[in-house]
């Protein structure tokens, strides 16, 4: 069965730029329902259900066709979710990345704000729902990635270590429609320090 993470901080650590009541819905509520409709769509198929979430979305194709869009819609529900939460952190003075993953997005971008620029350009441009991803693919190479829905990165062979929420649920109650606020503030809350621990162990995995 899969489960709900829990999560390393309280829902009121992220204001105010993510407010309580949002992240009491969205990972209670949200997240909770893809979890519970994941679950669901997995009985009866013992062998896939032994699988991890990362082992059954990188092996979609061999889902059963009767359960594959539910699994796509609802264990990628719950994958990017997953990450979502883990790269989040109360906001403190370290906004910037540092390490061996400041190094490579800056090769890959010219600068870290370059990096910020255009990972906030992608967020901005996802028309209705979906994510924006900084994915390592199978050369290891730094990529920026959108998808839209809860399509996972996991699909096409691509590993996320830093996600982006942009579907209305995640902050429509604090900024309505004001996507570009939401984004502005996200960024303060981003764990640098975990997403350069992702990277690290992909590179050195």
């Amino acid at each position: 069965m899969h489960t709900l993470p829990k999560l390393s901080y309280d829902y009121n650590a992220l204001e105010p730029f993510i407010d309580e009541r949002t992240m009491e819905i969205h990972h209670g509520k949200h997240h909770q329902a893809y979890v519970d409709k994941l679950n669901a769509a997995l009985e009866g198929h013992d062998d896939l259900a032994q699988k991890t979430i990362e082992e059954l979305l990188s092996d979609i194709n061999n889902v059963p066709e009767s359960i594959r869009q539910a699994v796509i819609n609802n264990g990628g529900g719950h994958a990017n979710h997953s990450l979502f939460w883990e790269i989040l952190q109360p906001a403190d003075e370290d906004t910037v990345p540092k390490g061996e993953l400041s190094l490579e997005l800056k090769k890959t971008f010219g600068s870290f704000e370059d990096f910020q620029e255009e990972f906030t350009s992608k967020a901005m441009n996802v028309f209705g729902s979906g994510w924006v991803f900084l994915i390592m693919d199978e050369t290891r190479k730094l990529k920026i990635k959108r998808h839209s829905f809860q399509n996972s990165p996991l699909m096409h062979g691509n590993t996320p270590i830093l996600g982006l929420d942009v579907w209305e649920h995640a902050y429509y109650l604090k900024y309505q429609n004001r996507r570009a606020d939401y984004i502005e503030a996200w960024w303060n809350v981003v764990s640098w320090d975990k997403v350069n621990e992702l990277f690290t162990s992909l590179k050195t995995s």
